[in-house]
């Protein structure tokens, strides 16, 4: 092991051990926040992905990303409040959406593709508005149950609790994808994002890799909707929206585009601009402003993102006696 390698592991043990201990340091509405940025972090773990990983940049995740909460809100309310049920079910149904939107969308690239995800995220947001049987229109999905992690568990009342839930689940699915990203797998979506001619030129069937990755990635978001109907216990067409699909953008952007810590990190920081910065007194109702501030600052400030912000490291001096 590298002492690169090392010191990341390092950093990476500090901040579960931080994050384990807050609910005991932190009110109920600060784990409220860091629930939701955890789940705003999977989600724009599912855009880097596409674009970071891939090289399809994307606005229609907020799509799956609502498909899964509704499925979870619709799985809580009708038939159980079993939290595992209820991510499986929602990841199952987003992957199940994406095959064909996906199977349109990976034909094209670059701008085409950007705009057929955009298309993508308003036709789901259009049937939560008007599919009022089953998303109960404009009015949302209020009344749902707390979350039962597993069968035989309490239901989760308190924020701390949900919270652990929450921590739980998206350790886990951090740590898949940071395993998918040593894969072969992930070595050739990275060719396809550096030089997709070269790769079909060797035979690697390109299409079906970006299907492959774009389906995954819509799973991914439909687990990070199931959570966030667990946080929320309410889920409105808001919620697949275009905005919530261009914050998820701009937090991979921020963040670094290619690096997995890089979009969690992103992530947090656009959140924590839009709902608790924006809601200062001083800039109250201005979080967008802030937002397009804080991107055109990453830009020219931080053009890696980020990511490509490197702390001063002390240097090793050996022991002499």
């Amino acid at each position: 092991m590298t002492a690169g390698n090392g010191a990341r592991r390092l950093w990476a043990g500090a901040l579960v051990a931080g994050l384990s201990l807050a609910p005991f340091v932190l009110g109920p509405y600060a784990i409220g926040t860091l629930s939701r940025i955890l789940v705003f972090a999977l989600l724009a773990v599912s855009v880097h992905l596409l674009t970071g990983l891939t090289g399809l940049p994307t606005l229609g995740q907020s799509a799956y990303f609502g498909v899964g909460a509704y499925t979870a809100a619709v799985v809580a309310t009708r038939l159980t409040d079993i939290g595992i049920l209820q991510l499986l079910v929602a990841a199952s149904m987003s992957a199940l959406v994406a095959v064909p939107t996906g199977w349109l969308a990976v034909r094209a690239r670059g701008v085409v593709f950007l705009m057929l995800t955009l298309a993508v995220g308003e036709i789901v947001y259009s049937a939560a508005v008007n599919w009022k049987s089953l998303t109960n229109g404009t009015d949302g999905i209020a009344g749902i149950p707390h979350v039962v992690p597993l069968p035989g568990m309490p239901a989760l009342e308190l924020d701390g609790l949900v919270y652990f839930y929450v921590l739980a689940v998206s350790l886990a699915l951090l740590a898949a994808v940071s395993r998918l990203g040593s894969t072969p797998f992930a070595l050739a979506l990275r060719g396809i994002r550096d030089n997709e001619p070269r790769m079909r030129a060797i035979g690697y069937p390109t299409q079906r890799y970006a299907l492959a990755v774009y389906c995954a990635a819509g799973a991914l978001a439909g687990a990070a909707g199931a959570l966030w109907v667990s946080v929320q216990r309410f889920v409105s067409p808001g919620d697949a929206g275009f905005e919530i699909a261009a914050l998820a953008l701009l937090a991979v952007v921020i963040g670094g585009t290619g690096s997995l810590p890089g979009a969690c990190a992103g992530a947090a920081l656009v959140w924590l601009t839009r709902d608790h910065l924006g809601n200062l007194e001083a800039v109250a109702g201005r979080g967008p402003l802030l937002l397009g501030l804080l991107f055109v600052l990453a830009v020219y400030a931080l053009p890696r993102g980020l990511a490509g912000v490197r702390l001063p490291q002390r240097p090793f001096r050996r022991r002499t006696t």
